[in-house]
């Protein structure tokens, strides 16, 4: 399934990647007045560019974009490991970086090919398995849905793999970075059928974008 040909259809994602990819869109020529504050609308259009936009949580995007019912999307590089889906991911975004550790409590060992077969908390498991199997490493990976940092403290894990900004959350939980597992950034992805039947209207964009994020405009 594509997308209407007559219209461009583009997955924004909620939540902290939201600000920057409406900016983007903007500095790429796109009208986005109207969707800076969307409110509790989750579909907009607009008329003068022929550009509908879907607003959904992140971990949909690549859905979306797979499926057809987006052509675009605008989606963390994360999820675009975890998830597997069959997009194309056309450009590094240069915004919304986070990296993927493996921490494990204070005082523990911190050599990490010595945890081997440990017990692995995470809400990524396919980003953690693929890691382990690249250190040679067979890992127990324990699957979570949320307070990551809770399992070596009570005992479900040994170490934890998640996303890490400031690193506040693992000294507050005395827990330590051993090891780096992905950096993770902003990443533009296409339906890859739409990438060949609206190749006039996503090239000339996607050339824009890649511009704005050469330029560093973004940041301007």
């Amino acid at each position: 399934m594509v997308a209407d040909r007559d219209i461009l259809t583009v997955a924004l994602p909620k939540g902290t990647l939201y600000h920057n990819s409406v900016k983007l869109l903007g500095l790429a020529g796109l009208d986005t007045e109207f969707i800076q504050d969307p409110g509790r609308q989750l579909l907009l259009y607009s008329v003068k560019d022929a550009v509908r936009f879907i607003i959904c949580r992140p971990t949909d995007i690549p859905t979306y974009v797979e499926y057809g019912a987006a052509d675009l999307g605008l989606v963390g590089k994360d999820t675009i490991v975890e998830q597997q889906k069959d997009v194309y991911e056309l450009l590094d975004l240069k915004f919304g970086g986070c990296r993927f550790m493996v921490a494990v409590p204070e005082g523990a060992e911190q050599d990490l090919h010595k945890w081997n077969q440990a017990r692995v908390a995470t809400k990524f498991p396919r980003i953690a398995e693929a890691f382990f199997r690249q250190q040679g490493m067979q890992m127990e990976i324990i699957k979570l849905h949320g307070n990551i940092e809770l399992a070596p403290i009570v005992g479900l894990a040994e170490m934890i793999v998640d996303l890490v900004s400031t690193g506040r959350t693992l000294r507050e939980n005395k827990l330590v970075p051993v090891a780096e597992v992905l950096n993770s950034t902003t990443r533009l992805i296409a339906n890859r059928v739409s990438h060949r039947l609206k190749n006039e209207r996503i090239n000339p964009l996607v050339e824009k974008i890649r511009q704005v994020v050469e330029e560093g405009k973004l940041e301007a």
